[in-house]
């Protein structure tokens, strides 16, 4: 099945050079198919020929972009030979080529002191399908098997699942030599999918795993490198009750925080149930920020010393509760009324499966369906 994703490439390279980064299986193989195989020269460093001949002639990129006449290239897996890059930002700043380099992993960038171009590419991460990507949605269903296409579209969503762990581990982790001794780094993914979208609390970890707290605090850093997870930072700047400095972690999926944490089935009316909700509308947003280029504006919660919490931030613009809950009250707005006084934030929102929408004050209560639509339709932000 062909889906129609929400980041146009074609308009992301109209102006500027990207680099598209993604955990693997998001799509970015049949993104570029779809909307570049006809004007892009395509680059692919898994193929063993051509990974050779680049890495062994440094005249060979420029050859063959030159030889291509396009003016935009591909250049698949970009990790696998950072080296490139120099001859990227040449053929950039000289030639005009715009490109798209693509990959799974900054970790290799990074430790090899890549050239990442000095701004003149900006970043975007594909991330798993939306609900609007995916035709007649299946919330139920979504919650359990997560947005991979391969998996959310498959027969037996279980074992792709399984299967993606296992290659993750494999590829990603052992082959790359991230981690000596596996069996620490195992039981650290179970407890950390178990402790998905709560306060990072590195002690804890550490004891559970029965490893150092260095050590958890490495392998937090390399889930985010390989875009297993992202790093949900608190919003600090509110005068009238001081707020926590500690962040939250969230899994890039929700599936895949599922089966990492060894959960079978999510029960509907479980407290499993509402983060998993939460985790789904934290995947929608991000995916919004990223697709708009709206990568300044940032992602944050906000939580009181005190405990009172809203679930997320956006900008000093949106703020958003979640619920999973199909009948909300006034009640549930304790949290963003606090935050109200603050005199910061311009909207209000509390997004649940309750569909008798109402407005109580600065406050809309909206059914998830109707919040992100106008999210897409960019009807909430600037």
């Amino acid at each position: 099945m062909l889906l129609a994703r929400h980041l146009d490439l074609s308009r992301l390279l109209a102006s500027k050079s990207h680099f598209l980064f993604g955990a693997r299986q998001t799509g970015k193989s049949t993104l570029i198919a779809q909307q570049l195989a006809d004007v892009a020269a395509v680059i692919d460093l898994l193929d063993a020929e051509t990974f050779l001949r680049a890495s062994t002639d440094p005249r060979w990129l420029e050859r063959v972009v030159r030889r291509s006449g396009k003016q935009i290239v591909v250049v698949d897996e970009i990790q696998r030979l950072p080296s490139l890059l120099n001859s990227v930002q040449k053929m950039i700043t000289s030639h005009g080529i715009r490109f798209l380099l693509t990959g799974s992993s900054v970790r290799k960038l990074r430790r090899g002191g890549a050239n990442f171009l000095g701004g003149r590419a900006r970043t975007v991460h594909l991330l798993p399908l939306t609900s609007g990507e995916i035709p007649h949605f299946d919330l139920e269903r979504y919650l359990h098997c997560g947005g991979l296409p391969s998996v959310y579209l498959s027969q037996q969503p279980q074992n792709e699942l399984a299967d993606y762990v296992v290659t993750y581990m494999r590829e990603e982790v052992q082959a790359e030599g991230w981690i000596r001794n596996l069996p620490p780094f195992t039981r650290f993914l179970q407890t950390m999918a178990l402790a998905n979208g709560e306060l990072l609390n590195f002690t804890n970890m550490a004891n559970d795993c029965h490893v150092a707290v260095k050590n958890v605090r490495n392998y937090v850093q390399i889930l985010a490198d390989t875009m297993l997870g992202a790093v949900l930072q608190p919003w600090r700047a509110a005068r009238r009750r001081k707020a926590i400095a500690t962040a939250k972690f969230y899994f890039f999926d929700t599936g895949v925080a599922r089966v990492l944490a060894g959960i079978e089935k999510i029960e509907r009316r479980s407290n499993l149930y509402g983060k998993s909700f939460e985790h789904f509308i934290w995947m929608e947003l991000r995916a919004y920020l990223s697709y708009r280029s709206k990568n300044l504006t940032e992602l944050t919660f906000w939580r009181s010393r005190q405990g009172h919490e809203v679930d997320f931030l956006i900008g000093e613009e949106l703020a958003i509760e979640v619920k999973a809950s199909t009948s909300v009250s006034p009640r549930y707005l304790k949290g963003l009324r606090l935050l109200a006084e603050e005199g910061i934030f311009k909207k209000f929102y509390l997004v649940s499966q309750d569909r008798s929408e109402q407005q109580h004050e600065i406050f809309q209560l909206v059914h998830w369906q109707s919040f992100l639509t106008a999210l897409w339709n960019d009807q909430l932000l600037g």
